[in-house]
């Protein structure tokens, strides 16, 4: 497989084309960014960490039953997954209340719910990604109401999945946000990452984060979290 020019340089990923048109390669790196770029900083290691975690359960999720864009990994950094057309909406599901939930809401940190909750958010960085539900959603023609139903299918399979999995190595899955695309022939697949990053990972004896949230609230051990979660991924595959 042949890599090719840049198509795309995001927060945490570059994008390159290939010589096959149905396939790109994604390439993760050490930046890190929270409250939508504001604030910026590196997390050394977490581009090996989130490439090698996410292929790992993205294989798991294929087997269980989720369709993801996931082909083979190339390198510590480098992935080589399907073209899609990325459903410009992030799905968020929750367990437990945390971050911008509580904000929102004036809602106590820490409540588990009577079920996973899922919402939306509009993916656009000038709008600062504001919530959006469903009506909404068709209103815009972001997608059909027929793939919104796949979609939050999707989500709640992924969220017991993943559920059970971080259970068994000591983990509670508190929330996490999910993207998927549409494959050429118009199927609705899991795309983006699963990594720390994206989930909030909380020891489940102690509570102590093992995501992104060090960073975002300057908690410290960053880099020491992302290796620990990534112990025990390594531990329960």
């Amino acid at each position: 497989m042949q890599k090719l020019e840049q198509l795309y340089e995001g927060k945490a990923k570059k994008v390159f084309a290939t010589d096959d048109p149905a396939l790109l390669i994604v390439q993760y790196k050490d930046d890190a960014t929270a409250f939508n770029g504001k604030k910026k900083g590196t997390i050394a290691g977490k581009g090996v960490i989130n490439n090698q975690m996410s292929n790992a359960l993205m294989r798991r999720l294929a087997a269980a039953g989720v369709p993801t864009h996931f082909v083979a990994e190339l390198s510590e950094r480098e992935t080589l997954v399907k073209k899609v057309g990325i459903v410009p909406l992030e799905v968020i599901v929750r367990n437990i209340s945390a971050g911008s939930f509580c904000k929102r809401y004036g809602f106590a940190e820490g409540v588990r719910f009577a079920q996973p909750t899922v919402e939306y958010s509009y993916k656009n960085d000038a709008l600062n990604d504001p919530l959006i539900c469903l009506p909404h959603i068709l209103a815009m023609g972001l997608a059909t109401a027929e793939e919104m139903a796949l979609i939050r299918d999707y989500a709640l399979k992924v969220n017991a999945f993943l559920c059970d999995f971080w259970r068994d190595a000591g983990v509670t899955l508190v929330d996490f946000k999910l993207e998927f695309g549409r494959t050429p022939d118009g199927s609705i697949i899991l795309a983006d990452e699963i990594s720390p990053d994206t989930c909030r990972l909380w020891d489940s004896a102690t509570g102590e984060r093992l995501d992104k949230d060090r960073f975002r609230l300057d908690l410290g051990g960053v880099e020491g979290a992302y290796a620990e979660i990534m112990r025990r991924l390594k531990d329960h595959v």
